[in-house]
Parts: C-alpha cells; sequence; structure tokens
C-alpha cells in the first residue's frame, strides 16, 4: 500500500484493529463526530476499502496504514511513522486483538506469544508514548479494550482472559497517573459482542443479541465513547458484567469441572 505525507484538517483519532469489527465500529463514530482519522490493521485489502469507504460516508481524512502490532517494534514505527507525516494523534484508540478458544498446549506458544505480545507490549508501549506526547500537549483521550474476561479467568481462554486481566489493572493505574496532565484513560470491559473474534456461527450470534446476552458492537462503542469523553476510569457495561461473574463465583467446583469437561470435549 503506497503511503504518502498526510495532512490532516481534524482532530486525529488512530484507531487499532480498524479494519473490521469494533475497530471499524470506532472508526465510523469517532468519524461522525469530525475526527479525522489513522486506522491500523493487519489485514491490507480490507483496511483500505474501509478507510475510502469513511472517508467518502463521513467527508473526513481517513488514512489507511498497514502494518502488523504483534510486532516488538510495531508501537515505536507507529510512533515514528506518525512523527515522520506530521501527525498528532488526539485519541489512541487501543483495540486491536485476537482470540482463540482451546486447551493450552506446547504447540500453541506461538500464537500464545503472538497474543501476549499484541494484547500486552503493543498496548502498553502505545499507551506510554502517544500517551506522552499528550501530556506535553496538556489534552489527549486513550482508551483501552480489556473484557468482562478479565474478571473471568476462564479455562479455553487462558491466555486471553490473563491479557485482558494485564490491560484492566495497566489501563486503571495510567489514568491516575495521566489525570493531572489533562489526558483521560478509560479502559472498556465488555461482555459478549457479536464480532468476528469470536467465530461464532451468524445464528448462534444472532440468538445472543435477540435475547440481550450479546451486545451489538454500535451499542458498546457508543457506550465507551460517551465514557471516554467524559475521562471515565473504566466503562463495564450491560447487566451481564454485574450478574455473570457473581453467578460464576458461586458454582460449586464440581460443577465447573463438569462444564469444562463438556466444552474441551468438543474442541
Amino acid at each position: 500500500m503506497e503511503e504518502t505525507s498526510q495532512h490532516t484538517t481534524h482532530p486525529l483519532a488512530l484507531v487499532t484493529g480498524a479494519s473490521s469489527g469494533m475497530g471499524l465500529k470506532y472508526s465510523e463514530q469517532l468519524a461522525a463526530k469530525g475526527y479525522d482519522l489513522l486506522m491500523v490493521s493487519n489485514q491490507e485489502e480490507e483496511l483500505q476499502q474501509a478507510a475510502t469507504q469513511v472517508a467518502a460516508r463521513y467527508g473526513i481524512h481517513a488514512i489507511p496504514h498497514y502494518q502488523d502490532l504483534a510486532q516488538p517494534t510495531a508501537a515505536q514505527q507507529l510512533l515514528d511513522f506518525c512523527r515522520q507525516e506530521q501527525l498528532e494523534v488526539e485519541v489512541l484508540i487501543n483495540n486491536a486483538g485476537m482470540f482463540f478458544f482451546k486447551e493450552l498446549q506446547a504447540e500453541d506458544m506461538g500464537r500464545i506469544n503472538t497474543m501476549m505480545s499484541l494484547h500486552m507490549d503493543t498496548v502498553t508501549q502505545m499507551s506510554i508514548l502517544f500517551g506522552s506526547q499528550m501530556k506535553q500537549r496538556g489534552h489527549g483521550y486513550i482508551l483501552i479494550m480489556s473484557s468482562m474476561a478479565a474478571k473471568l479467568p476462564t479455562p479455553g481462554i487462558t491466555i486471553y482472559s490473563a491479557t485482558k486481566a494485564y490491560l484492566r489493572s495497566f489501563g486503571k493505574s495510567l489514568s491516575f497517573e495521566m489525570r493531572p496532565y489533562g489526558v483521560g484513560v478509560t479502559t472498556v470491559c465488555p461482555a459478549a459482542i457479536a464480532t468476528p473474534l469470536y467465530r461464532l456461527k451468524e445464528s448462534l450470534l444472532s440468538l445472543g443479541v435477540r435475547v440481550g446476552v450479546i451486545k451489538t458492537p454500535d451499542w458498546l462503542v457508543r457506550k465507551a465513547l460517551k465514557g471516554m469523553f467524559r475521562k471515565k476510569p473504566t466503562v463495564q457495561p450491560g447487566f451481564m458484567n454485574i450478574y455473570l461473574p457473581l453467578l460464576i463465583a458461586l458454582l460449586p467446583r464440581c460443577i465447573e469441572d463438569k462444564i469444562w469437561r463438556s466444552v474441551s470435549s468438543e474442541l
């Protein structure tokens, strides 16, 4: 993808994982608020198409930037790109993520390391590097996508829930450090959202949305951005964030073991 020097005319939002799912919804809703976009993804063709469509629909400037954010130097490379292109990031949306459901084995070390790098290392570095610029300017917003899984260590998504627990802790602490400098840091902990990330059948996603167990990306992003612009430290939308952790905490271990045996047999 050819990229040339870009000069935005509106405040700029950097959205990772922007080619689809919640990243695309963040891009659309921020564009509707008048933000220009730096849209980052490792899905090059989908990213180019998404940037073109968002820019045309909302009349803003959308820059597609193809990059693998799981690489060790990804955050610094992205910061260097912004400096080179004279892009000043006002809003940072740390949304890029991955998911797999499987009992852990040695053969999974590759994607385990990728998930830990993408979820923890890159988000930490991005928040510090871009956050330092925001501190100097005295304004800015950082959003970090955690999950309700941060409060529910769960077999099958062991690494996913552990990385989300790290993000929840990191984001909450960083919000206190950044607040005196006029920078808001908001950590979002959603329950189940109807996105391709979980690779569920479309029929199951639709059923979950109809009964209210699974929320739509539009709904979540509206809640998340509302909290971010109010500089709330955390956003935990939905009743499932209240009753599901309590319900699971009350389950006897024998029931938990039985459920896991049943689920793992299908993996």
